[in-house]
């Protein structure tokens, strides 16, 4: 039998006589506030003396111990390509390209020297168009490089973006999809609201881009007249784009239209000339994600003038290439981007910056070296356990519902076990054999590998998916599930403490990254991900009653997640953060269950430093998942972001459970406590 839950006094430890000792590298007892209450504010309960302790560093826009694990990972990341840079592997390698990239990239001076000189053959051909076809072609050329092959990055597109993925219809077949691009703002909604914000950002979005074009090579004049006209550009483009919320129904984004057809929708564009430059067969079938947004840009395709299409499609270069530039454009963006919306107080370090573009373009070769040096076996077997375990305590918790009829069970049941888990890293590596890099240019070593990546992806279009490619980079720290492959995935960068330890004792591997595996399956059964059948393909599998039921649940979830404030007037969206609120409450459930699971039969587990184990599977998930943001960046995430801040994130799925409330002796009242009206709880 195992120890009784113990009630812990709420602002202070109880210790009790000392048990045989267990690692705790991933549940950190100097984290822990003592001056709160775990049934008052478990997130501040659970790290807040480690979030005083270690306060957010000046060039970076949040900090927590995730956040520290992952920064750990940058630092082995740039002593490979440190070593790499000063070895130099053989000609033509993947770990050449990796040390010759490394060592263009860190040589400042250089590219500091040739200030806007990289952009002055594109900028050229661009004002040397003289008719719409001219334009059709320059738009095809721009999106050559323009292919972003890993979460996270955005894709440098001109118009629209332009890419291959699996029909969600026939999740076997890989087609092209055509979607909207980021634009110079981070949302539709910076773009419309008329509050006093909104127009304070966009005034200083417009003499960002003043800036940016100047250094361009724009006189002050005209620099002033192409921001406006970019702006205006840019606003009637935002109107017309889906929001964010809409584009969470994967029935809005699936509208399927023969390449032939493509001038129904968008009559003014040559769409046979735009696949000759990419070199592609003007046939098959596209996945429209944004009609609304695509008939728009036709529209200002056929009446805006050359001059302002010109305009907009310098803009375009400028931005997107501005990182890579000299010193004047590196601190313009961070000026605009990191520190007037993202709350940075400095830039990060050029090293890091190199490290995480290489991780972007040049994505499998750096994985595979951080693999071999930073993922050990046993991490890897650990992990696959503890997703049987999951995947089987899901299983379990299906066969309970209530509100389920026997008939969608099964269907739930039979999708739950054609999930396919992936742990580390791929089984297959990608070669960049044929990429021209050099060290003595990095803008044109940076534009090759762009669109190496590009034409990679583009010619998937038209053949089966290929299930052994990864959307993430091995050491991202993160994880996504698919719901067109039905597959969960977990890099190895995500695999380090405080989410993971090979070494820790259950409960606090549970507790972490336990929860963000139960988070993931989760997303099969979301509000998004419950729409697709076990194949991936967008297809209803419920009863109308079940349907019902279940929206009525998450519909819970929206309610507690509007009621979230960052600053006064200020709330989380909760139809934004709905699939990701679910999978926190879902995921914090299912580890749990599948922890007591894996302990079924083993000895009495010990109360350590005053905790039992339940109790530390709980701080784990506190002090894994708690992080502080700065305000700036909490702004940023309510409109853009569908994960809730890391506070909300921490209390909110726990404030359901009551295995947390009897852990903690939590009672009616307490704020970690939701009456029985308000309790969600969805799977």
């Amino acid at each position: 039998m195992r120890l009784a839950r113990l009630s812990l006094p709420l602002c202070f430890s109880v210790f009790l006589l000392a048990q045989a000792p267990l690692n705790l590298r991933n549940m950190d007892l100097d984290a822990i506030d003592t001056t709160c209450k775990a049934c008052d504010d478990f997130y501040q309960y659970s790290v807040g003396k480690w979030l005083t302790d270690h306060p957010i560093p000046a060039n970076q826009s949040r900090w927590g111990k995730r956040w520290a694990g992952a920064d750990q990972n940058l630092v082995v990341l740039k002593s490979v390509m440190d070593d790499l840079a000063t070895t130099n592997p053989k000609p033509g390698t993947d770990l050449r390209f990796l040390g010759d990239f490394n060592a263009a990239c860190m040589d400042t001076a250089a590219i500091d020297a040739l200030g806007a000189r990289p952009l002055e053959r594109i900028l050229k051909r661009i004002q040397a168009i003289t008719d719409r076809a001219g334009l059709v072609r320059e738009i095809a050329r721009l999106d050559l490089n323009t292919i972003a092959a890993v979460f996270g990055a955005a894709p440098e597109a001109v118009g629209f973006v332009f890419s291959s993925g699996p029909d969600r219809d026939n999740p076997r077949q890989s087609i092209a999809n055509i979607d909207s691009p980021p634009l110079g703002l981070p949302d539709r909604d910076y773009y419309l609201k008329d509050d006093a914000k909104s127009n304070e950002t966009r005034a200083r979005y417009t003499r960002h881009i003043q800036k940016l074009l100047v250094l361009a090579g724009l006189s002050a004049e005209k620099a002033s007249a192409a921001a406006q006209t970019i702006l205006r550009m840019e606003t009637d483009l935002a109107r017309e784009r889906l929001s964010r919320v809409e584009r969470r129904d994967p029935y809005k984004v699936n509208t399927h239209v023969e390449a032939a057809k493509l001038k129904d929708l968008t009559p003014h564009f040559d769409w046979p000339s735009y696949y000759r430059v990419l070199g592609l067969p003007f046939s098959g079938t596209v996945r429209v994600s944004d009609t609304k947004y695509m008939k728009e840009f036709d529209q200002q395709f056929a009446t805006e003038t050359l001059d302002d299409w010109k305009t907009f499609l310098t803009w375009n270069v400028v931005q997107f290439g501005a990182r890579d530039l000299s010193m004047p454009f590196r601190q313009e963006m961070f000026e605009f981007e990191d520190r007037y919306l993202g709350g940075k107080a400095e830039a990060e370090p050029r090293w890091k910056f190199c490290v995480e573009r290489a991780d972007v373009l040049l994505s499998d070769a750096l994985g595979q070296a951080y693999v071999a040096k930073a993922f050990p076996p046993e991490s890897k077997v650990r992990m696959q356990e503890m997703v049987k375990y999951i995947l089987a305590a899901l299983h379990d918790r299906i066969l309970a519902l209530d509100w389920m009829t026997d008939g969608t069970k099964q269907k739930a049941l039979s999708k739950l076990a054609t999930i396919n888990p992936k742990v580390g890293y791929p089984d297959k590596w990608r070669s960049y054999a044929g990429l021209s890099l050099s060290r003595g240019n990095y803008f044109d070593s940076v534009r090759n590998a762009l669109r190496l990546n590009a034409v990679d992806d583009r010619a998937q279009i038209g053949k089966p998916v290929d299930r052994t490619r990864w959307r993430m980079t091995a050491p991202t720290s993160n994880a996504y599930y698919s719901p067109v492959a039905n597959e969960i995935v977990f890099p190895a960068g995500i695999l380090v403490p405080p989410m993971f330890d090979p070494t820790a004792e259950d409960a606090v591997n549970y507790g972490a990254i336990g929860v963000v595996i139960g988070h993931e399956i989760s997303h099969g059964f979301d509000d998004q991900g419950s729409q697709y059948d076990p194949d991936g393909r967008l297809k209803n599998w419920w009863t109308d009653e079940d349907r019902k039921r279940f929206l009525q649940r998450t519909d819970c979830v929206v309610d507690q997640f509007e009621n979230y404030f960052i600053e006064p007037g200020v709330h989380h969206n909760g139809k934004l953060v709905l699939g990701e609120s679910i999978g926190d409450l879902a995921g914090a459930h299912i580890a749990y269950d599948a922890y007591m699971k894996s302990i079924e039969g083993k000895p009495n587990l010990p109360v350590v430093d005053g905790f039992t184990a339940e109790q530390r599977f709980f701080l784990s998930w506190g002090q894994s998942r708690g992080d502080s943001i700065r305000i700036e960046q909490q702004r940023l995430m309510v409109v853009t972001d569908n994960h809730p801040v890391a506070k909300y994130r921490v209390i909110g799925p726990l404030s359901n459970m009551p295995e947390f409330q009897r852990a903690f002796g939590c009672k009616d009242g307490d704020p970690m406590v939701r009456s029985t009206a308000k309790s969600c709880r969805v799977w």
